[in-house]
């Protein structure tokens, strides 16, 4: 994966773009926010799907139990 540092020099308005590769701690550190990312998307649909289905045992919508909960 390539990313583009911009470089901007205030003394003299100089704009510089340089573009490189990721080092290997850099692509170590992406993969691991990723699979934390997964993870918690993961955990959110469980506790979605838990959610709907004791709003479903109880027979009442989710508007319902808002009001119910204040």
């Amino acid at each position: 994966m390539k990313i583009i540092e911009r470089i901007h020099n205030v003394a003299t308005g100089e704009i510089t773009d340089v573009e490189r590769d990721l080092t290997p701690e850099e692509l170590k550190h992406l993969d691991q926010l990723n699979k934390e990312k997964a993870a918690k998307a993961a955990e959110q649909a469980a506790k979605e799907e838990q959610r709907a289905a004791l709003l479903d045992r109880l027979g009442i919508t989710e508007e319902e139990a808002k009001l119910l909960l204040g």
